[in-house]
C-alpha cells in the first residue's frame, strides 16, 4: 500500500472523530463527531482485528444491556450480566478494584518483614523453593486478592470510558475464552500484586522477585479492538518499589498480554507509559498446538513513553507492527529493548519513530530470543532513516537476525511517514484523544 502522509497538526485533529457505527442492518455506516463510542465498530482493513467478520464488540446491544457504572462492584456485575449477549458498559470516572488497600487480603498471619526474615537467603539459601507458614499464608493472602481485582470480560461486549478521565485503577481485566470484545478510551493503571513471591532459584539459582496480573489479557480469544487507552503503572512506578535480598521488589507484571491461541487483535492508538514488562504476544514456546498458526495482531499509532522491554516479544504470531512511536527515557537507556524476536515469530515491524536518548545503543531496539527472521524497514530512529538489523547486528554479533518475516501485511488503512508519527501519535493517542 503506498503510504499516505499527513501534516501531524491536521492529523491530530482528525483522528479518533470518524469511526464506523453499526447500522440497523449490521452493516458499518461512516459517523463522526459526538457519537456514542459505544456503538462504533472497528473499520474495514484496519488491523487484524478487521479480518474474518471484524471486531464489533457489544455495539449491537439493546437498551436493557447498556450499564453506566461507577464503583468495580457494578462493573462486575455488568459484565455478569445478560450472558454473552451484547452489551455497553461505560465506565464513569476512575474506578478503584483495590479500594481498601493490601491489608484487606491479608490472611493466615502473613507478614511481610517475617517473610523477609524466613526466606532470606543469608539463612535460607538458595537451593529450594520457599516452603513454611510464610509462603502458606502469601499464597492464601495472594488468593483472596485475585479473586477481588480479576473481572472476566464475555463475548461481545464493548468497554467505554465516559469523557477524559474514566478508568481503573488496580483491576485485571480477563479476556479469556471469548469472542468479540472492544475496550476504548479508558485509562488502565496496572494493579499492584501485594504479595510477590520469592523464588530463591530464580535467575540462577540468585534469586528474584516474581509477580502476577496483567493490566489486561487476552487469552484464547478472537477479535478484539483495544483502542486509545493509556496504560501506566500510575501512583506506583517501578522506580519507587524497594530492593530486598539485592533484588527489586517487582509487584508488576504485563500491561497487555496476548497468548494462549488469541487471534485476530488491533490495538491502535493507545499510550503505554513507565512500564517495565510490557506486551507479550505468545507466553511460552510449548504452546505449539495452541499458538501456531494464529496470534495475528497489528499494533499501529500507539506511543510507547518509558517503556523498558517487550513492545512487543512476540512467539509464533504474524505481527504488524507501523506508525508506533518508541520513546526512550533517559533512565532506561543502557537496559532496554522493543522488539523482542521469539520462538516462530513472524514479526514485521516498519514506518515507526523512535527516539532514543544521547549513548543509547540502536541495536538494542531489537532483541533476539529465538531464530526467527523479521522484516524491520523504513523505520526512522531520532529522526533519520536506521537499518535495526544491519545496526543490530554489527553492535550485537552474538545474536545474528535474519531479514525477512515471510509475509506482508495487508490489512493497514493508513500508512504515515515515520517522520510524521511522533507529532501524529502526541496528538491522537491514549484516553481522552477519541471523539
Amino acid at each position: 500500500m503506498r503510504p499516505h502522509i499527513w501534516h501531524a497538526h491536521a492529523a491530530a485533529a482528525l483522528v479518533g472523530c470518524t469511526a464506523l457505527v453499526l447500522g440497523a442492518a449490521g452493516t458499518g455506516v461512516a459517523q463522526s463527531q459526538g457519537r456514542d463510542l459505544g456503538r462504533q465498530v472497528l473499520g474495514a482493513g484496519d488491523g487484524w482485528g478487521s479480518a474474518v467478520g471484524g471486531t464489533t464488540g457489544g455495539s449491537a446491544a439493546d437498551a436493557s444491556h447498556v450499564y453506566t457504572v461507577t464503583t468495580w462492584a457494578e462493573f462486575k456485575a455488568a459484565l455478569r450480566a445478560g450472558g454473552d449477549a451484547p452489551k455497553i458498559i461505560k465506565v464513569k470516572g476512575m474506578i478503584d478494584a483495590v479500594s481498601e488497600g493490601c491489608e484487606s487480603f491479608v490472611t493466615g498471619g502473613y507478614d511481610l518483614q517475617q517473610y523477609l526474615k524466613d526466606y532470606d537467603p543469608a539463612v535460607y539459601g538458595n537451593d529450594q523453593v520457599a516452603k513454611g507458614p510464610q509462603e502458606d499464608a502469601r499464597v492464601a493472602s495472594m488468593a483472596n486478592q485475585d479473586s477481588a481485582i480479576k473481572a472476566a470480560v464475555p463475548s461481545n461486549t464493548t468497554i467505554v470510558g465516559v469523557g477524559k478521565n474514566s478508568g481503573i485503577l488496580g483491576g485485571s481485566l480477563q479476556i479469556k475464552a471469548v469472542s468479540n470484545v472492544i475496550m476504548r478510551n479508558l485509562t488502565i493503571e496496572a494493579p499492584l500484586d501485594c504479595f510477590p513471591k520469592w523464588d530463591p532459584t530464580d535467575d540462577n539459582n540468585t534469586g528474584n522477585w516474581n509477580s502476577e496480573y496483567d493490566a489486561v489479557v487476552v487469552y484464547g480469544t478472537d477479535h478484539v479492538w483495544l483502542d486509545h487507552n493509556t496504560f501506566t503503572d500510575g501512583r506506583y512506578p517501578d522506580s519507587e518499589r524497594p530492593s530486598y535480598f539485592g533484588k527489586v521488589f517487582q509487584q508488576h507484571d504485563g500491561l497487555t498480554d496476548i497468548v494462549r491461541g488469541s487471534n485476530y487483535v488491533t490495538v491502535s492508538w493507545n499510550r503505554f507509559q513507565n512500564h517495565d514488562k510490557n506486551m507479550l504476544i505468545g507466553n511460552g514456546d510449548g504452546h505449539v498446538a495452541d499458538d501456531t498458526g494464529k496470534l495475528k495482531v497489528t499494533l499501529h499509532h500507539n506511543r510507547f513513553d518509558g517503556i523498558l522491554q517487550r513492545s512487543p516479544r512476540v512467539r509464533f504470531g504474524q505481527v504488524d507492527v507501523y506508525n508506533n512511536h518508541y520513546v526512550v527515557a533517559e533512565e532506561q537507556k543502557h537496559d532496554y529493548h522493543l522488539f523482542g524476536v521469539g520462538f516462530r515469530s513472524q514479526l514485521h515491524a516498519s514506518d515507526n519513530a523512535i527516539s532514543l536518548p544521547a549513548g543509547a545503543s540502536v541495536g538494542k531496539t531489537l532483541k533476539k530470543w529465538n531464530e526467527s527472521p523479521l522484516t524491520a524497514e523504513n523505520n526512522y530512529v531520532n529522526g533519520r532513516l536506521t537499518d535495526l538489523i544491519a545496526v543490530h547486528n554489527a553492535e550485537i554479533p552474538a545474536e545474528i537476525l535474519q531479514s525477512g518475516a515471510g509475509w506482508t501485511p495487508t490489512l493497514r488503512t493508513e500508512v504515515d511517514s515515520p517522520r510524521a508519527v511522533p507529532g501524529i501519535v502526541a496528538g491522537g493517542a491514549g484516553a481522552g484523544k477519541v471523539c
